[in-house]
């Protein structure tokens, strides 16, 4: 599985291109800028009300433009779904995985983690955690809007698992740490801060989960620092 650091550009697009896709290729800039304006709209309105929740209509109503206006640039509701997660991967790329590939093995470890939870802290989207949401929301529903997440977050565990080997590799982890699995609970903890930070409005839980997730890699380096 090829993980973002492996692509010549971590922002490539992972699936291929639709037919709504292709004919807004050939159109000019402006139509292009109002399709990141309307994007930019409906990832929001996404993070709050679903993928599902998300309508020509309604995305039409909140931009206070015409239905056939949207149909111009999104042939289909599931046509706008992909768009929207290919715009949420696009943010989240920009604010948490490009930052840390400024970096190497366990210091670019710590910055993804780091990256991720002040993404999810600072509600970059107004929902919370885009991804978070969207893995729960589509977990049992067959199509190509589930296809292209499933594969966004393996890229994503990807990379924290090819961080956590290299760190392991430069001697920074300890040899008979299961750098998977190490990936897999920082992910976990991380997807529990979102979940507690949304449902309960649990002002303290992202500052929780990154003491633990901090504290989970010193176990892995087998030297636990005191923190503040």
């Amino acid at each position: 599985m090829k993980t973002i650091q492996q692509r010549a550009n971590p922002s490539a697009r992972p699936h291929r291109r639709n037919k709504a896709e292709l004919k807004i290729a050939r159109r000019r800039p402006r139509g292009l800028k109002t399709r990141r304006a309307i994007l930019r709209k409906a990832v929001n309105l996404a993070s709050l009300e679903g993928l599902e929740g998300l309508t020509i209509g309604k995305l039409a109503s909140a931009l206070r433009i015409s239905k056939s206006g949207l149909f111009a640039h999104f042939g289909s509701k599931e046509d706008l779904q992909c768009a929207v997660v290919d715009a949420a991967r696009d943010t989240f790329v920009e604010k948490v995985v490009r930052p840390a590939y400024e970096l190497h093995g366990l210091k670019r470890l710590r910055a993804l983690c780091e990256n991720w939870l002040s993404y999810g802290e600072g509600k970059v989207f107004p929902g919370g955690c885009f991804f978070s949401a969207a893995s729960l929301e589509f977990d049992d529903r067959p199509g190509r809007v589930r296809d292209q997440i499933v594969e966004l977050m393996k890229k994503w565990l990807g990379n924290l698992e090819h961080a956590a080997r290299d760190a392991q590799l430069a001697g920074e982890i300890k040899k008979e740490v299961d750098v998977r699995q190490l990936a897999f609970e920082i992910h976990a903890l991380a997807m529990g801060a979102n979940w507690s930070s949304r449902l309960f409005r649990d002002p303290s839980a992202f500052r929780m989960v990154r003491g633990t997730i901090l504290q989970r890699i010193d176990q892995a380096t087998g030297s636990v620092q005191s923190r503040e």
